[in-house]
């Protein structure tokens, strides 16, 4: 396993992991990735992702992206992102209260709705699913367009049968076919408060849950095999089923644990 605490993006064409699962570690975050089985006929990697994290000021930014057709919207997303790189974080930098959540949707679609992102989409070739997700304090947000999926793994919620925050949305995303061209731009937000004690999130693209012989086609499974097995040891099982299931499409997994010390909200009957 490679150990680097610095800030990191990627997309597939720089490295593809085609027939080579791996884990990198940032910290306390994994990012696992893998590019499907040349045998079944893979050959490149479209997805890519951002990682950023301030333990002093206790966040997590992270950016998920599963492109397709080429890399060029997942790149431009980044390269965007990385311009903005000094603002966001200042943004994280502030206190969390009711505004905070609101004023990072603010920034990120600005950037979205910027004349020289949308000008930039138009000249590139595919597109892609995007999913943000920011955690700071007790609190996890997020901001969605496509099929990312983003789960929170806690004994609470899964004794409710809850695993997933997102509901992925097909038929959506940015670049050559953007829904930020629409007349009504599509896409999904939400925030949700972490429970007491230890809260696991993990997001992932889709190549895990429709690989031959589905064996991670629930979230249920996903967390399942999270439960059992500690968080690298988990994610090299999960990359290593799936090659062995002979999966074509790239997955890429970023996931990290937040113990929290403060009380969750409770009914009032308790």
């Amino acid at each position: 396993m490679n150990n680097k605490s610095k800030d990191f993006s990627w997309i597939g064409s720089q490295e593809n992991f085609v027939d080579n699962p791996s884990i990198l570690q940032l910290n306390h975050i994994l990012v696992g990735r893998y590019g499907g089985n040349s045998n079944a006929g893979q050959y490149k990697n479209e997805d890519g992702c951002l990682v950023w994290h301030n333990i002093k000021e206790n966040w997590e930014f992270v950016i998920l992206l599963d492109a397709h057709n080429t890399t060029e919207s997942a790149k431009i997303i980044l390269e965007q992102f990385n311009k903005e790189k000094c603002t966001i974080k200042n943004l994280l930098s502030s206190p969390v209260n009711m505004n905070f959540f609101n004023m990072m949707e603010n920034k990120i679609l600005s950037m979205f709705q910027s004349a020289y992102f949308l000008s930039s989409c138009r000249r590139i070739k595919g597109e892609t699913a995007c999913l943000i997700v920011v955690r700071k304090d007790k609190y996890v947000w997020w901001f969605s367009v496509g099929d990312c999926i983003l789960c929170l793994f806690h004994p609470q919620l899964a004794a409710l049968g809850q695993y997933q925050l997102n509901q992925r949305q097909f038929y959506e995303w940015i670049g050559q076919v953007n829904t930020f061209e629409q007349e009504v731009p599509c896409y999904t937000v939400g925030r949700r408060e972490l429970r007491k004690g230890e809260n696991h999130l993990f997001l992932t693209t889709d190549g895990i849950t429709e690989c031959p012989n589905e064996p991670y086609a629930n979230v249920i499974d996903i967390y399942n095999a999270v439960n059992n097995l500690d968080d690298e040891r988990s994610i090299w099982k999960m990359l290593r089923d799936i090659q062995e299931n002979n999966v074509r499409d790239s997955t890429t997994i970023i996931s990290w644990k937040v113990n929290i010390s403060k009380t969750a909200t409770i009914p009032s009957n308790q």
